[in-house]
């Protein structure tokens, strides 16, 4: 293990238990004591992209305080499973247990089926959600969480939790038929196809697949991932999504590519299949990944072409997706530890959490809880694992 990101790993834990896993989000503004929404859409939209970019913290003075945000507890939860499995440090444990009741005690349901989604009422110039309003994504990463501690501890209870989760997503996530496949929708209320979103969902399906004796969901599943492969470009980068309605689709070229080939090697591990057609899909896009998105020094870029800010969530997805695919190259490993390295050294504070974003000429300090710490944390136990 490597000396300095263990070093990290001891700073970090010790902030965020000394916060009770308690932070601010870059989208949170809308939990505000001021109503923006009262004025329509436009100026809550305004108010949450201003203060995501704002490196001076004002939420104090607009009343918004400090929260657990759901889908930074199942990260947190996967993240603190995987430590303890590695270094069986029973120190560890209130905090696992703490996490996931405090999960289980703080679902949402939709439809009479249990669900997690946004920890604040969120305004994008697309629609308007009621805080608490379920994704697909908030879900699944929530699941991968819960499925991470049932495969070290095999909690029945928990086997069953899971599987039972897979109702949200067959009753209320959209399957909008394409060519080449099906998309799931992000959220209940989706029309346009998010690949990383679509194989979230798929995702969660798979869990519960691997967890009972037939598999229910697979000609789903395959059909999920077959529409993303389509989507590919030649050079192996995905764009962010697709309108069916208007045939176009919105480039965005940042962390996501590393959600699409992550979610494609845990599908594929979780149904026990693949396709040639597949492989080579994960190894373009991993190729395009390490030698578009990222400097050889570590530092990511942000959206290409815009190399700055260097966003930490960049970073982490960097370290987590080179560190388990690490079996496409040999060098991945390596280079996910140059990432770290890069990445403790630059965007590390002596408190131990991690800046939310570094520009050319100054940094966002903000410690977000979801968005840095609970993301790098997952990242270091994931670089943990793969170099055991």
């Amino acid at each position: 293990m490597d000396k300095e990101i263990n070093l990290s790993i001891q700073k970090l834990r010790k902030y965020i238990e000394s916060e009770n896993f308690k932070g601010y989000d870059p989208y949170d503004t809308l939990n505000s004591w001021f109503s923006f929404q009262t004025f329509g859409k436009w100026p809550a939209v305004l108010a949450i992209q201003f203060q995501k970019r704002n490196p001076v913290n004002i939420r104090p003075l607009l009343g918004v305080k400090k929260f657990h945000s759901t889908k930074g507890m199942g990260l947190l939860l996967k993240a603190y499973v995987k430590l303890y499995k590695l270094t069986g440090d029973k120190k560890l444990l209130p905090s696992i247990e703490f996490i996931k009741n405090w999960l289980v005690e703080n679902r949402t349901f939709y439809k009479n089926d249990f669900c997690w989604g946004y920890d604040y009422p969120y305004s994008t110039p697309n629609g308007v959600y009621k805080k608490g309003f379920p994704t697909a994504v908030h879900h699944s990463y929530i699941m991968d969480g819960f499925y991470e501690y049932y495969l070290t501890f095999r909690d029945e209870k928990v086997k069953e939790f899971i599987i039972a989760s897979e109702g949200f997503i067959l009753n209320s996530i959209p399957q909008i038929p394409i060519e080449n496949g099906i998309c799931l929708g992000y959220n209940p209320k989706s029309k346009d196809c998010c690949y990383n979103a679509s194989l979230h969902a798929a995702h969660c399906l798979a869990i519960a697949d691997n967890l009972r004796e037939t598999k229910n969901h697979l000609p789903l599943i395959k059909d999920v991932v077959n529409f993303v492969i389509f989507k590919q470009k030649d050079d192996g980068v995905w764009y962010y999504s697709y309108n069916p309605e208007a045939e176009i689709e919105r480039k965005q070229i940042d962390f996501h590519q590393g959600f699409v080939l992550e979610s494609l090697y845990d599908i594929k591990n979780l149904i026990g299949y693949t396709t040639d057609s597949w492989e080579e899909a994960i190894k373009k896009g991993l190729e395009f990944y390490k030698k578009e998105q990222f400097y050889e020094n570590g530092q990511s870029l942000w959206r290409l072409p815009n190399i700055y800010p260097v966003d930490i969530h960049n970073q982490a997805q960097g370290i987590i997706t080179f560190s388990k695919l690490n079996g496409y190259d040999p060098s991945f490993l390596n280079f996910a530890q140059t990432i770290a390295n890069w990445t403790i050294d630059n965007m590390q504070s002596k408190r131990g959490y991690f800046y939310y974003r570094n520009y050319k000429n100054y940094k966002n300090k903000i410690p977000y809880m979801r968005w840095g710490q609970a993301w790098m944390l997952l990242a270091f136990a994931e670089f943990f694992e793969a170099a055991m």
